[in-house]
């Protein structure tokens, strides 16, 4: 595949993986049992003033939304190499992240890398960088895409039980957490 269809692919897939995750977060919410605050689409109030928005979060931009997707769930946390290598498993990270920030799912893959690949010992830091993603491509004829979206799904749920556990409040959300993100990227999408 040459170089620019490549990069078409990828875009493609980067624009599916982050409509996909806005179609799950919905619209605006300013619920006050939520650590997160007001929110649009997914992204909060303190995120986009961060990135340089200032406009009332009710009709944030989807440029600007798109832009923050990108910048900091892709980007950011190193994911992006995994578009070339297994879209499945990007998105669910990339999703992940959107729900529950970078350090926890950054943890649940490198977990999962050394759990399922033998070879391959990780530090598990949540920092996904190049020895991680070297990791992954190391193991990727083992570390089955199939392998690896029910561990990260089984790993956000045990973290979204704890996060009730410890904060019982949040009790109002578990159920939409579960019915939202755990199992959304399908197994039919690993390549």
């Amino acid at each position: 595949m040459s170089k620019g269809k490549i990069a078409a692919a990828v875009s493609a897939a980067v624009l599916s993986i982050i409509a996909s995750t806005i179609g799950l977060e919905g619209g605006y919410v300013n619920d006050k049992r939520d650590p997160g605050g007001e929110t649009n689409k997914g992204v909060t109030k303190k995120e986009a003033v961060s990135y340089g928005y200032t406009g009332p979060m009710r009709t944030i931009p989807d440029e600007v939304v798109h832009s923050i997707y990108y910048e900091n769930y892709l980007i950011g946390p190193g994911y992006e190499p995994l578009l070339k290598l297994d879209v499945a498993v990007a998105q669910e990270l990339f999703d992940t992240t959107v729900n529950m920030g970078p350090a926890r799912p950054g943890r649940f893959f490198q977990e999962s890398i050394n759990e399922i690949c033998p070879t391959v010992k990780l530090k598990v830091d949540g920092k996904v960088g190049p020895a991680t993603i070297a990791g992954f491509a190391r193991c990727q004829r083992t570390l089955l895409c199939l392998a690896m979206i029910p561990r990260l799904d089984a790993k956000q749920l045990a973290e979204y039980d704890r996060l009730v556990r410890v904060n019982p409040r949040l009790k109002v959300f578990h159920r939409g957490w579960i019915n939202n993100r755990i199992g959304n990227v399908p197994l039919e999408k690993c390549a």
